[in-house]
């Protein structure tokens, strides 16, 4: 039964990481800053503008393990003249996020974690069983 509690656990785990990686994605979805190739003569050093990350699940027989890696391409071209690091064109580098992925994410997580919690409470109810009958 510990086996069981274990996966329950880890997909538990794994859906609090997605929804975490979601909710950071979407609140740096504004965040931008000079395109890789902008020359920013001067002695001001802009910040570089939000790398979006995924979460990559795999099965590791007895459970889910999940890695975090950053999204590709990182950043789309986005006009914003008034930006002081905007290039010559006035474009910038905004965080390449897909706001309906994000909330698709962020459903799957909820799922996934109820499933997960699920699990969890009927195997301990079935080991409560299982003790309650030895006994």
């Amino acid at each position: 039964m510990n086996a069981v509690l274990a996966i329950a656990a880890s997909g538990m785990a794994t859906a609090s990481l997605r929804l975490n990686v979601s909710a950071s994605n979407i609140a740096n979805i504004s965040t931008t800053g000079p395109l890789a190739d902008t020359n920013t003569s001067g002695t001001t050093e802009f910040p570089a503008f939000y790398s979006p990350l995924r979460v990559d699940q795999i099965d590791v027989g007895g459970g889910t393990a999940a890695t975090v890696t950053t999204v590709s391409p990182s950043y789309v071209p986005m006009y914003d003249p008034g930006a002081p690091y905007a290039d010559k064109n006035g474009m910038v580098a905004a965080p390449n996020v897909d706001l309906a992925n994000e909330v698709v994410q962020q459903i799957i997580a909820s799922y996934m974690f109820a499933a997960n919690a699920t699990v969890m409470k009927i195997g301990s109810q079935m080991t409560s069983t299982l003790l309650n009958i030895a006994v």
